[in-house]
């Protein structure tokens, strides 16, 4: 959408749209119950600001000119459909876009009628605003196959006709999960991105925790929820030494752990025990309780690696994957040595040779061994793989030290 847009120009715009993009939706949504008018009027109106906003520059209040031509679009399209006429009719006065929209938006996404895929992918569209190459880099596949994925997505949502709305106590089990599943997805590409012109988007992290912290308002004895927002809460507490002032990476080793923000730890801390005091344990708790292992370590050196390593077992009973395999392997090098690691490494190749990280963390691990041209291999696979100009410094950077004499 933002193709030949200077590279300035190409961050602010989507930075906006991002902002922008589901609570426009949402608020079309709570006044029309018509989701695909609702979306079409809102990329509508995408795409004109996509075209003035360049020559014209982004207006004062971007949010409220976006809303007014997409109100405007959404009247074109209504008063064509004469069964729409009340809906019509509150258009024609101010819509005021309420703090929840886009939680009611997520929800709806997550209707127990759509496919857990479907829900996820549809949802960090809509309410996000993501892109398709950023919602493909998520979910680990190639960019044409997940732009059929959100076009099957958007058909089945209008097809099932389903409410917008927070759903009631007794639903949340059916939908919660895909929830928070979808707010985590949103914080990971905030916190790291996968791709464009910046290493991180600090407000899209930020606007995820919002989000997070919302639902554990409305869900306050909702352990996974809880689990959750603390997680995010443990990684904001150190966003501010994860990158230098050139935007280079700065691995946890090495980090400033004197600028960690120790009262936001301390309030992330005790939501894990909030939630462990709920007695239903699940992967976001074990996530969070992983990250605050390494928070509350004063030094890298004083890191509990046992402790870490059998929360790694732990996640993978709650939760098994190729990719909390690879974690754990990790930290399985500060237990058992790099040996060890690589063996349960080099055991999922089949699975993530797609995956940078596999091949980055392989690399590391063959040179720390001294297999100097396998690992060079290893981490040439892991530059090609990945989009975030920070991970490329980074390994650009080690490369420079394997490189043939």
């Amino acid at each position: 959408m933002q193709q030949g847009i200077p590279g300035e120009a190409h961050t602010t715009l989507g930075t906006v749209f991002r902002e922008e993009a589901g609570k426009l939706v949402g608020a079309l949504v709570r006044i029309l119950g018509n989701f695909e008018v609702a979306e079409e009027s809102v990329q509508d109106a995408l795409l004109i600001a996509l075209e003035r906003w360049p020559i014209e520059g982004i207006p004062s209040q971007p949010g409220a000119w976006l809303l007014t031509v997409a109100r405007r679009r959404a009247i074109d399209q209504l008063r064509r459909e004469a069964r729409y006429r009340d809906k019509l009719a509150a258009l024609e006065y101010p819509i005021v876009q309420e703090p929840d929209d886009r939680l009611r938006l997520i929800f709806t996404c997550c209707h127990p009628a759509l496919s857990r895929e479907t829900q996820v992918v549809l949802t960090l569209r809509a309410v996000c605003g993501f892109t398709t190459a950023q919602i493909a880099h998520a979910f680990l596949v190639s960019e044409l196959a997940m732009a059929r994925r959100l076009g099957r997505a958007r058909q089945k949502i209008v097809q099932a006709a389903i409410p917008y709305r927070v759903p009631a106590a007794e639903e949340l089990d059916e939908r919660l999960g895909e929830v928070l599943a979808v707010l985590y997805l949103m914080f990971n590409e905030g916190y790291l991105a996968s791709g464009g012109g910046t290493p991180a988007r600090r407000d899209l992290a930020e606007d995820a925790a919002w989000l997070a912290a919302f639902v554990t308002r409305l869900y306050p004895r909702e352990p996974e929820a809880l689990g959750l927002l603390a997680l995010m809460r443990l990684h904001l507490a150190r966003a501010d030494t994860r990158f230098d002032a050139a935007g280079k990476l700065i691995l946890l080793p090495d980090q400033d752990r004197s600028r960690w923000d120790r009262q936001m730890i301390a309030e992330a801390v005790e939501l894990i025990e909030q939630a462990a005091a709920l007695g239903r344990p699940g992967p976001y708790q074990v996530q969070a309780a992983l990250v605050a292992c390494h928070a509350e370590a004063a030094t890298w050196q004083a890191t509990d690696w046992p402790q870490i390593l059998a929360l790694y077992d732990l996640l993978y009973h709650l939760a098994p994957s190729p990719v909390v395999r690879l974690n754990r392997a990790v930290a399985l090098r500060y237990v058992a040595g790099p040996e060890a690691a690589l063996a349960e490494v080099e055991a999922l190749a089949l699975d993530l040779d797609g995956y940078h990280l596999f091949h980055a963390i392989r690399g590391e691990l063959l040179l720390k061994l001294g297999q100097h041209e396998r690992g060079r291999a290893a981490e040439l696979r892991a530059l090609a793989l990945t989009s975030n100009q920070a991970e490329q410094s980074l390994l650009q950077y080690r490369l420079s030290f394997t490189a043939p004499k």
